[in-house]
């Protein structure tokens, strides 16, 4: 989104507030389907951006779900439920239920539990269900999937559950990934793991879901050009093990956080022992960048004056409305005249940032949250909550 375009949205918008750009949405998963082929199969997990739910393009094959709460946004924004992975490390017998009335298309297991129960649902509707099977992280594991002996010992004995299909396996090992080797490895790992079940145990691996957690450079000035750099380095490996299985790569963070775009107020100015501060009306409750502590990094931060005077360039510590020293968004950041009723905008928030904050901490005002498009122009999808609250006078 151009600055123009931005500064005459940001005039008809509340703060704080967040607007979420499809066309730069779209943009960025034809990237990754340039680079990845049209062979391999791309997923949105909604936990990054479940705002953008509604708006997905045609680009995307699947979505991630890992929650009740997600389910329920699904089912509420009217998704094609044969799309979803119904994935989550904590599944429940009401869980797996609900997701089978919805019709989804595909569970993951990450237990034998989740096994077992899937098992039950599939039995007693005489329905038999698509399973993944998560491995954990081969280099020492985690609360997620299982050990690979385990799902072995479960596709080895796959007779015994007559209501899944143990159809492929789930490996995500983590996000933030700036280097094309850890990947590579992975994806070697998961080729050579598709062998020696065949192999072994005579079982064909017809699918896989893998998340590459492709980093995102949120306070470098050539952000779009590194990221397509680890789009590149990794392509040939994703391409080849398409080959091999019906491969779908599941991605949040790398689609949707160059999207976003926050927008704040100042809402006072001051100086104590020479250091300039600003106080905003968003602040770390709802802004938040992944690998910035206490405000020491800087992102893009766009500023849209209030006024036309200039009295030099200063240095900031920008703070929000929070009673906490912790609620700092950046430290020396430069602005020129900034000042009371000015607009700062913080570039590439369209994933995490508007929910992973600690939304309801001192109860300030939840950000409107908009999506924009050339086409159809500026949609909000989400008013502030407590106003109305608020204002409602007392019986």
């Amino acid at each position: 989104m151009n600055t123009d375009t931005l500064r005459k949205l940001s005039e008809q918008l509340a703060t704080p507030s967040y607007i979420f750009d499809l066309n730069e949405f779209e943009k960025r998963a034809e990237l990754v389907r340039k680079y990845f082929g049209e062979k391999v199969g791309l997923c949105f997990s909604i936990k990054a951006n479940p705002f953008l739910l509604g708006r997905l393009p045609d680009t995307f094959d699947k979505i991630e779900v890992c929650s009740p709460g997600e389910l329920t946004v699904c089912e509420k924004t009217g998704v094609d439920m044969s799309k979803i992975i119904f994935s989550g490390v904590n599944k429940t017998e009401k869980d797996v239920h609900r997701a089978a009335d919805d019709e989804v298309g595909t569970f993951t297991a990450e237990s034998l539990l989740h096994v077992e129960m899937i098992n039950r649902e599939g039995v007693n509707r005489n329905k038999v269900y698509p399973v993944l099977l998560r491995v954990t992280d081969v280099k020492g594991g985690s609360q997620f999937g299982m050990e690979e002996s385990q799902v072995l010992d479960i596709i080895r004995n796959r007779s015994e559950y007559k209501g899944i299909e143990i159809v492929g396996i789930h490996y995500f090992t983590g996000t933030q990934k700036k280097k094309a080797k850890p990947i590579i490895r992975e994806l070697d790992y998961i080729s050579d793991l598709i062998d020696r079940v065949k192999a072994e145990l005579d079982f064909t691996i017809e699918r896989i879901e893998y998340g590459t957690g492709l980093a995102v450079d949120y306070f470098d000035d050539n952000a779009d050009a590194l990221e397509e750099e680890r789009l590149a380095s990794i392509s040939d490996s994703i391409r080849a093990l398409s080959e091999k299985a019906a491969l779908t790569v599941e991605m949040g963070r790398f689609f949707a956080a160059p999207c976003g775009y926050y927008l704040t107020k100042v809402i006072d100015v001051k100086t104590n022992y020479d250091i300039n501060y600003a106080i905003v009306d968003g602040g770390l409750n709802q802004l938040k960048y992944d690998g910035q502590l206490q405000g020491m990094q800087i992102p893009k931060i766009i500023h849209f004056k209030n006024n036309v005077c200039s009295d030099g360039e200063k240095s900031w510590t920008l703070c929000g409305s929070l009673c906490t020293t912790a609620d700092v968004l950046s430290r020396n950041a430069v602005f020129d005249s900034l000042s009371i009723g000015d607009i700062l905008v913080f570039c590439r928030t369209g994933a995490y940032s508007v929910t992973e904050g600690m939304a309801v901490f001192l109860s300030r005002e939840m950000p409107v949250v908009s999506v924009y498009s050339a086409e159809n122009g500026l949609t909000v999808i989400r008013e502030m909550l407590y106003s109305d609250v608020f204002n409602t006078p007392k019986i």
